[in-house]
């Protein structure tokens, strides 16, 4: 593990969802390229795909669906932002989602500042999207919350403080979050360069050694499997 793995190792009780929804509620999804039932899922809007992981939620009695870091992925083909050029194709998935219904509460991991924020329109991108700033044992690293609701950033300034467990805002609709079901994408960063309301969340492979070394397993620090 390198120290910013070790660190966020040592930190307890996480949640970027409201814990009113026990872990007993949480189901993996794999939303991978190896899942045979991907093969016959029709996931060409966001209404086929809510009801997907509608459908999979379903099945395992449970409330939140979770996965998908270091995932390799078919769903960013309908979106020319992941596809400019097949040989750079990006399909490799470095954060990880939490598939849970739009206007959910999204919390603040741990205690830091808004970095910065941004709506990132269009097909396939987060929508409204917040970065926060953390220091822990001396170490900096951020955290990026990707599909948001609009409102989650009205009135935000960057410097603003936020508490762990603190709502940082809800969850959005497909109508903002770039046609997607409603999910978060949660994201660790230790390096993020001179990025500002946006970072990378889909890498291609030739480019997937330096975005696991720079963005870790965000479930190293919410142990959503312990």
């Amino acid at each position: 593990m390198t120290l910013l793995e070790n660190i966020l190792h040592t930190v307890e009780d996480v949640s970027v969802i409201p814990t009113a929804i026990s872990l007993n509620k949480y189901t993996r999804l794999d939303l991978s390229v190896n899942n045979p039932a991907l093969k016959t899922a029709t996931l060409t809007n966001a209404a086929e795909f809510e009801a997907f992981i509608e459908s999979k939620l379903a099945e395992n009695d449970a409330k939140v669906a979770y996965g998908g870091y270091n995932e390799e992925r078919n769903l960013y083909k309908r979106s020319t932002i992941f596809n400019k050029e097949a040989i750079d194709e990006r399909n490799m998935h470095i954060g990880l989602d939490l598939w849970i219904k739009a206007g959910t509460s999204i919390l603040c991991a741990v205690d830091g500042i808004v970095h910065s924020f941004q709506d990132n329109t269009g097909l396939g991108d987060y929508g409204p999207t917040i970065i926060m700033k953390h220091e822990l044992n001396k170490e900096i690293f951020y955290t990026l919350y990707g599909h948001l609701s609009r409102a989650s950033l009205a009135g935000l300034t960057v410097g603003a403080t936020y508490k762990k467990g603190q709502q940082l805002g809800t969850l959005g609709d497909a109508t903002v979050n770039g046609d997607y079901a409603p999910h978060l994408h949660f994201q660790i960063i230790s390096d993020i360069q001179k990025y500002s309301g946006d970072y990378p969340g889909v890498c291609s492979k030739k480019e997937l050694a330096y975005y696991l070394e720079n963005c870790p397993d965000p479930n190293i620090l919410l142990k959503l499997n312990a």
